[in-house]
């Protein structure tokens, strides 16, 4: 056949062609994608049984690439089995070369973000965020796309040397939106936060930190709002990070017991019901051990003593000390230590 069409109108001979061509496409298309299902349900349950997380991070990103994969081989199946002429050919060449190249790129990309958020999480030293996802995906989409264009004919060079020239007026239009990209970046190259620590910032807003995406930061309140700060805000804030270096955080219960008091006594007390506290009360530990200061000291009224106890994170703290003072008052009662009310002597000189 030299041509699909002779005069304008499809002869017997092509709309033959195309059908046959239709059906063959349809059916492989069919048989692939019942096989890959299921291929895919025996894998699944094959991986469920092994230990490692590799096999489920493969299945997962080649699970819909897979349909590009499927109807590709259809199509070149359904163009080898027919008699289109060669231009018809090399069209269908050409889409099937792009699906191809299309699909291993979105599987290259969910491979690699899902092995970067495998590994980063096991190594505990960072998290894995909204921003650093995307910049992995847009990689290898970015090297993707460049290959395609190659592969149609699409000189590279003219369009790279007009993105360096565009660039330049898109960097000047789009200044905050760079600001904050670039200030996410800079965030997760030098850690001063990461997902789940808990932070304050000189502003007053404090929180988890959810995530960092490519233009802000999400922060979680402990009354479970959410606050969203500009990336380069962040970047510019003085910050407290309540998880650095360690999560485990100190807090101070203070106690004013009766001047006619041991405080040796008081001391030991002290320190056996923080201990026997860690146990029950949640987030309460012996590591590193309470300690008991004699401090602020000689109050008007009272000796005035200063527990220091650690819980393992910042947010901790509220509960241990309600659960603490609670034993704390209790034991002193049965001890018989009294906690004296704030008295005042008046002295009246007569003449």
């Amino acid at each position: 056949m030299k041509s699909l069409f002779q005069n304008g109108n499809l002869d017997g001979n092509s709309l033959k062609a195309i059908l046959i061509f239709a059906a063959v496409f349809i059916s492989v298309a069919l048989v692939l994608l019942i096989v890959r299902k299921i291929a895919f349900s025996y894998f699944y349950k094959w991986a469920r049984r092994t230990q490692s997380h590799a096999d489920d991070i493969i299945l997962d990103s080649i699970k819909h690439p897979s349909v590009y994969w499927a109807i590709a081989l259809s199509l070149y199946i359904a163009l080898d089995t027919s008699n289109f002429p060669k231009k018809y050919v090399d069209y269908g060449l050409s889409t099937l070369y792009v699906l191809i190249i299309l699909s291993i790129t979105i599987a290259a990309a969910n491979i690699s973000s899902k092995f970067a958020q495998n590994l980063i999480e096991k190594s505990g030293k960072t998290s894995v965020t909204g921003l650093s996802r995307t910049v992995i995906k847009a990689f290898i989409f970015a090297i993707g796309i460049l290959i395609i264009l190659n592969s149609l004919g699409i000189s590279i060079t003219p369009i790279l040397t007009a993105l360096g020239v565009g660039g330049l007026a898109v960097a000047l239009a789009l200044q905050d939106t760079l600001s904050n990209l670039f200030s996410g970046v800079h965030i997760l190259v030098e850690r001063p936060v990461n997902v789940g620590d808990y932070i304050k910032l000189n502003s007053g807003e404090e929180g988890f930190i959810v995530d960092i995406g490519w233009r802000t930061t999400r922060i979680r309140e402990l009354a479970n709002n959410i606050i969203i700060i500009p990336n380069n805000k962040l970047a510019q804030s003085i910050i407290t990070n309540y998880s650095l270096p360690d999560k485990k955080f100190g807090f101070q219960v203070k106690v004013g017991v009766s001047y006619d008091s041991d405080p040796d006594r008081i001391e030991e007390i002290l320190i056996d019901e923080a201990l026997k506290s860690a146990g029950s009360i949640k987030g309460l530990v012996t590591e590193p051990r309470p300690a008991v200061r004699l401090s602020p000291g000689f109050g008007s009224s009272s000796l005035d003593f200063t527990l220091v106890c650690h819980v393992t994170e910042y947010t901790e703290q509220f509960d241990a000390q309600h659960a603490l003072r609670k034993r704390i008052l209790k034991r002193f009662r049965a001890e018989g230590v009294k906690i004296p009310y704030p008295t005042t002597t008046v002295l009246v000189e007569r003449n």
